[in-house]
């Protein structure tokens, strides 16, 4: 008996305590350019099902393209099922330590200050991020008034919009279309046609609708704007007026130099919901805007693979909506 504690010590040093892998899920590259490279999810929103789009897009790239993937997921500590409603508990940051790139969807989430600063290491070892839709305003923190990360909530005025509008580009402005009702199409920047990123991509629509942008930094370049459609199908005519003139940015890119005084590349987007990744465009943007992110701009296929890997019926959008009693193990390869 007397090995005991030093058996228990042990045990919580190697999973840490409540916290094991199943609260996760790692997709294993396969054959393909991303061999060698690690991708972590860092999902966590209320309404847009970045818990059900991000697998699917973690599959694709480990899949078809060969990158190891890991998807961290907001966790009920109670059960271990994913409850996008946790604002507080994302299991699984220590992944970024081994990260090549963070690919974040995340909305007004406040995480424990040791949480974060997985994210505050990565920032400032100079990595790329891919942001999607709400990680413009993907931190608000309220109850911790001690935080050491106060600043990176989204309303912050000392450091102007927080995490997003530092790091991303933008923080939170506005539904620019009328949420629920005018769906987007993306529209590429004829003078950046050629930029990588954008290689094979020929159509982008998606059911969300365009948000407010207007604190882009100067370093910042437009790669697609946000067409503001009549309605919810890609078929519909764009809205006539000032909503389209001029548009509103939709995807772009830029550099970000950290604490640190090290540069990571930036992809900020604001789609990417689960249900717009039925858009084969977009999907390809994604996965040629994660190769670009990690350097391999050289790499990007002709038109890149990004047939869907398994079953892909994502749950529309809206608050509430999300599938109760669902694990991470859920996701994993069959």
């Amino acid at each position: 008996m007397k090995y005991l504690p030093a058996l228990m010590f042990t045990l919580i040093l190697a999973g840490g305590a409540g916290i094991h892998a199943g609260d996760w899920v790692v997709y294993e590259g396969k054959e393909g350019p991303g061999q060698g490279k690690h991708v972590v999810f860092v999902t966590g929103d209320e309404e847009y099902r970045s818990e059900e789009g991000m697998p699917m897009l973690a599959k694709i790239l480990a899949v078809r393209h060969g990158f190891k993937c890991t998807v961290l997921f907001p966790i009920n500590p109670a059960d271990g099922t994913i409850d996008p409603n946790n604002q507080t508990n994302i299991v699984g940051l220590e992944h970024l330590k081994s990260a090549d790139l963070m690919v974040l969807f995340t909305r007004f989430r406040e995480p424990p200050d040791d949480q974060m600063k997985h994210i505050e290491d990565f920032l400032n070892a100079g990595k790329p991020i891919l942001g999607l839709r709400t990680s413009t305003h993907a931190f608000e923190i309220k109850r911790n008034k001690q935080s050491r990360y106060l600043k990176w909530d989204w309303r912050n005025k000392e450091w102007p919009g927080g995490f997003g509008q530092q790091v991303l580009g933008d923080t939170w402005i506005s539904h620019h279309g009328n949420h629920g009702k005018e769906s987007t199409r993306g529209i590429i920047n004829e003078t950046l046609k050629k930029h990588p990123i954008l290689r094979g991509v020929d159509d982008i629509w998606g059911p969300t609708d365009v948000y407010g942008i207007i604190h882009l930094p100067k370093d910042a370049k437009v790669l697609v704007y946000g067409q503001v459609l009549k309605g919810m199908n890609p078929a519909d005519p764009p809205v006539e007026g000032p909503k389209n003139n001029p548009m509103m940015p939709l995807i772009w890119i830029r550099d970000y130099t950290g604490e640190s005084g090290k540069t990571s590349r930036v992809i900020g987007t604001t789609i990417g919901a689960a249900p717009d990744l039925e858009s084969e465009g977009l999907r390809r943007l994604l996965v040629n805007a994660c190769y670009w992110g990690l350097g391999l701009e050289n790499k990007i296929p002709a038109k890149a693979n990004v047939d869907l890997v398994g079953e892909f019926k994502p749950t529309f959008f809206g608050f509430g909506k999300f599938k109760r009693g669902v694990k991470p193990s859920d996701h994993e390869l069959k």
